[in-house]
């Protein structure tokens, strides 16, 4: 996606469109390591030096307020930021890094839940499984 697009996308969710959103958005959308706003800092460095962290954070804020990106927290860890937000599924390994699952097993994982589980968890717990994000975790080897 190119700066043009971005600032257009930007633009289109009323944000206004600077050099520092375009930079942190286009560097997300590039990643799909859902990096932490301290390691996307690292990224973006590489384009526009002068770059803060608390831009990066002020910046991640407004995308996630806009809906342009989803924040992630893992355990206890550090949070993390997707630049896709349709509904998918996740690795998430022990040391933190949260990968996104191929898009057929995605399916695959997605057609394998019990359908009436789901309706189960909605009665129980009063929420609405409609949305399902599956987060399978796993231990490092």
């Amino acid at each position: 996606m190119g700066l043009c697009e971005i600032g257009e996308m930007l633009r289109a969710h009323g944000l206004r469109c600077t050099r520092q959103r375009e930079v942190v958005y286009g560097a997300l959308r590039a990643s799909r390591s859902h990096p932490t706003a301290e390691e996307l800092l690292e990224m973006v460095r590489r384009e526009d030096g002068q770059i803060s962290l608390a831009t990066v954070y002020n910046t991640l804020d407004a995308l996630c307020a806009c809906g342009l990106v989803r924040r992630m927290r893992v355990g206890g860890g550090a949070q993390r930021f997707d630049a896709v937000i349709e509904d998918h599924a996740h690795v998430e390994l022990d040391d933190g890094r949260i990968l996104d699952v191929p898009a057929d097993l995605d399916a695959r994982l997605r057609q394998g839940v019990d359908a009436g589980a789901l309706e189960d968890l909605a009665a129980h717990l009063g929420v609405d499984p409609s949305r399902l994000r599956v987060r399978v975790s796993v231990s490092v080897v």
